[in-house]
């Protein structure tokens, strides 16, 4: 069951903890700074893999999102839970000077998780980034529609085609919404 719950979920917290790939350019650092702070705060809801060995398996998680003092970034911390069995997740990533983003989830490569590779915020409410393992290459979409929902979508390539094969909808729970302002 805890590579069920490995492989349902690793990733997930990648894409959701990994944004990275553009050389900062003049303006390109303010929507890479928005996203990252739109992240900040407490985020759960359920997935589903959708494709695979493992589609059908549904899982919950709950992530709390965090940005790095004084860098380009962020961190986020939780798990993930399939059935009774729940999996400890974490996952960094920071803007690297020229060679743009790079990050980890679960220790990278070197561990038993995932680099993240390449990537780019594409705007102040969505990034793509880029993930690798051995020979598993793909890709992960975050979107932040609003400042209480994130939906995450994890595609691999098979072939020269994107499959995708996980689906996952976040929603915040922090008790102060991002950008709400206190009552009198």
């Amino acid at each position: 069951m805890k590579s069920v719950i490995l492989s349902s979920v690793l990733p997930v917290a990648v894409a959701v903890a990994a944004p990275f790939g553009l050389v900062e350019k003049a303006f390109g650092a303010e929507p890479d700074k928005q996203f990252f702070q739109s992240v900040e705060g407490k985020w759960v809801g359920p997935g589903e893999i959708v494709a695979g060995k493992y589609k059908g398996t549904k899982f919950t998680c709950s992530f709390n999102g965090a940005t790095p003092d004084g860098k380009t970034g962020m961190t986020l911390d939780g798990g993930c839970r399939v059935g009774m069995f729940t999996q400890k997740m974490s996952a960094s990533v920071e803007r690297k000077g020229r060679d743009g983003y790079k990050g980890n989830f679960m220790g990278g490569t070197a561990g038993s998780g995932l680099d993240i590779i390449g990537g780019n915020v594409v705007d102040a409410h969505k990034v793509v980034f880029t993930i690798n393992r051995k020979q598993l290459r793909g890709v992960m979409q975050a979107r932040i529609p609003d400042d209480n929902s994130m939906t995450v979508t994890v595609a691999v390539r098979v072939d020269e085609q994107l499959v995708p094969v996980i689906g996952m909808s976040l929603k915040r729970v922090d008790a102060v919404e991002v950008g709400s302002i206190t009552p009198n």
